[in-house]
């Protein structure tokens, strides 16, 4: 797994577009690019969520042979 992404810290962008999304104070360009962002990031998490279920399991499998 790349040490360079950070669940936690995307998953706090995540709720910081949500929140930004709410407004109507935003233009609908910056609304899209945040759009954008949020969907890039969502992607990268279920990504590594997926990424930590295959190891769990893994590491299940393994312990039970013990």
């Amino acid at each position: 797994m790349s040490d360079t992404f950070n669940f936690e810290a995307a998953m706090k962008r995540l709720a910081e577009i949500a929140t930004l999304l709410e407004k109507d104070d935003l233009s609908l360009d910056n609304a899209i690019a945040l759009f954008d962002e949020g969907l890039k990031l969502s992607k990268q998490c279920q990504n590594r969520l997926t990424q930590y279920e295959t190891t769990v399991k893994e590491l299940v499998q393994k312990h039970q042979g013990e």
